[in-house]
């Protein structure tokens, strides 16, 4: 056996090990979550350290007092209307500045190109208790509307920031052809850019839909009104008005997690190729 032979065998082993471990680490939390969820609260308390189940005993009561008794519906509600809403803000401005800051000559052009991200230069943490404030004294708290206002601010530095370097790799001449046939720019951009930007949009929709669907601080800071709380928000109401009940809290963190974890499994293509087409400009 050639000591390249082994060194490549070793090589292949820890880094079996190593995915293995990972996978481990990170899928475990999701497991435990499911598994708990399935678990009447008596089989919890009695074998807390029990990981497995069994398929027999697999309680649906969590789920349905979760929907129906703690007013879930109503926060799956009102997560999918901001959601929806903040991705479809975010992705039509990003696509209409994207295109201005790739495209089109003005002043202040290059300052706005560099400056896209200038507000991730601060932590939300940062920036949280100015806007509690100043939101207060105008009296536009407790409202999903201003929720859905400042996940856009949060969400469109970096979509603009996406899809600007998508649209410096597309072709400037097919959108002349556009314009020479009567095209107006916003023709252009609806008819020749948007089909050939779909890889990035749908990558910007997913991370928009991510970050209003699992943001939590703002949440916190400024809805009041139960009828009004996103899921985030519920589950940490749930938690801390049930002690006992562990159960109910990991349903309502199941409800959370599934949906962006079904919608990543299913445009985790477009997700790359929107994210590395960028880099390939050069």
């Amino acid at each position: 056996m050639s000591q390249e032979y082994l060194e490549r065998t070793i090589i292949r082993i820890l880094r079996v090990v190593g995915l293995t471990f990972f996978i481990i680490i990170v899928a475990f939390p999701f497991y435990w979550m499911i598994v708990s969820s399935f678990k009447s609260l008596g089989e919890i308390l009695l074998k807390p350290a029990n990981l497995g189940l069994d398929i027999r005993k697999i309680d649906f009561h969590a789920y349905y007092e979760v929907l129906f008794e703690h007013g879930f519906l109503q926060y799956i509600s009102n997560s999918v209307y901001v959601s929806i809403v903040t991705v479809i803000l975010s992705v039509t401005l990003a696509t209409v500045g994207g295109y201005a800051v790739t495209r089109l000559r003005f002043r202040g052009r290059e300052l706005m190109s560099y400056s896209i991200l200038l507000i991730y230069m601060f932590p939300a943490i940062v920036l949280v208790i100015p806007l509690y404030v100043m939101f207060s004294r105008m009296g536009l708290r407790d409202s999903i509307n201003l929720l859905i206002l400042v996940y856009l601010a949060q969400t469109l530095p970096v979509a603009l920031y996406m899809l600007r370097s998508y649209f410096q790799t597309l072709p400037p001449e097919m959108e002349h052809a556009g314009l020479i046939d009567g095209c107006s720019r916003l023709g252009v951009i609806w008819r020749i850019v948007i089909p050939l930007s779909a890889p990035a949009l749908a990558s910007v929709a997913l991370y928009t839909f991510m970050i209003a669907w699992n943001e939590f601080l703002f949440a916190f800071m400024f809805l009041d009104t139960p009828e009004k709380f996103t899921l985030s928000r519920g589950v940490v109401q749930l938690a801390e008005s049930v002690h006992l009940s562990k159960q109910l809290v990991m349903a309502a963190s199941v409800m959370v997690t599934i949906p962006i974890l079904v919608l990543f499994l299913f445009f985790e293509r477009r997700l790359v190729r929107g994210l590395t087409a960028g880099a390939m400009k050069g």
